[in-house]
């Protein structure tokens, strides 16, 4: 007889852990649907402001290789590289590049980026993807928001 515990499916597993309801929902709709569901840590279905903020500083941490409170362009790519397990940037549009990134962000244009900035950059994605500026991001807004990106539009 096989172990029933062996095939626990992503939803099984996603009630197992308590995650309620909408992390359920999403626990079997891919990357879009668990990258929301790892962000959304109080598990109510929505993405708080300080729920993206608080990644947004984790992943700036990450990415700062050196710890010298500025992310460059290299890091940025050797962080993608290694986060993506692929070349850096293909396949992406070009306003997506580590360097196009950087120089959008880059408001003092010192041509890396400091911990305010990559929080503004942040900010300007979380509030793109809140379309009727409610302040929360919600599943519907979040797949929205991540078609878009994906697509390059």
């Amino acid at each position: 007889m096989k172990n029933p515990w062996l095939k626990l499916s992503g939803v099984g597993l996603a009630a197992m852990l308590g995650l309620g309801t909408p992390a359920v929902a999403l626990a079997n709709e891919g990357e879009a649907g668990s990258k929301f569901i790892s962000i959304d840590a109080n598990g109510d279905g929505q993405i708080s402001a300080a729920e993206f903020e608080a990644v947004t500083d984790r992943k700036f941490v990450e990415i700062d290789a050196n710890r010298d409170g500025r992310v460059t362009v290299m890091e940025m790519d050797n962080y993608k590289a290694k986060a993506h397990k692929e070349k850096a940037d293909k396949g992406w549009d070009a306003r997506y590049t580590s360097a196009s990134q950087v120089k959008k962000l880059d408001t003092n244009g010192d041509g890396s980026l400091t911990e305010v900035e990559f929080a503004a950059g942040g900010q300007i994605k979380f509030d793109e993807m809140d379309s009727n500026h409610d302040g929360l991001v919600s599943k519907t807004e979040w797949e929205a928001g991540h078609a878009k990106h994906k697509s390059g539009k």
